[in-house]
């Protein structure tokens, strides 16, 4: 029998969990975070909390073709780009993705972390494209592949 996932994650286990991470091609990503979804058993929504220094960026500017997203901002403040433009974010906003999605992104420009909470679908494909880098990312369960969206060649119609 499978172990049981606790239900409730309490505080002090939340942030015991706490780990720092960055996104490789993105050298002013920092973020502080933690699953909470996943570890409460959660395996069609993820939910997780996350905190990003002052002049730190999420991750990279992306976009979901199958997954929706969403941020709900905690404290702290910043700037969220979405779909080529800037928008002022704080506490209480919410930002959402539905797919297929435009480009987004999120970085503080404040003096204190910004906090907020981000989650959406685990679905077992998706693909994402990031834009300012033009690459496509296409995720198949826990296998990743990377294409340069130069190399796409239109394969023809499928209508029939």
């Amino acid at each position: 029998m499978e172990d049981a996932k606790p239900l409730i994650l309490k505080a002090a286990q939340i942030a015991d969990s706490m780990q720092t991470f960055s996104h490789p091609w993105n050298p002013k990503s920092e973020i502080s975070g933690t699953y909470l979804g996943r570890t409460v058993g959660l395996k069609r929504t993820g939910v997780n909390f996350a905190k990003l220094p002052p002049g730190k960026e999420s991750f990279i500017y992306h976009s979901h073709h199958r997954e929706e997203e969403w941020i709900y901002i905690l404290s702290g403040q910043g700037i969220a780009e979405i779909d080529g433009e800037e928008f002022e974010v704080g506490s209480g906003d919410f930002m959402g993705f539905p797919t297929p999605s435009v480009a987004h992104h999120l970085r503080n420009t404040g003096d204190e972390d910004l906090v907020y909470l981000m989650g959406g679908e685990n679905l077992d494909v998706e693909i994402a494209d990031f834009p300012h880098l033009g690459k496509r990312m296409l995720r198949r369960e826990n296998n990743i592949e990377i294409y340069d969206l130069t190399d796409a060649k239109p394969f023809g119609s499928l209508d029939v």
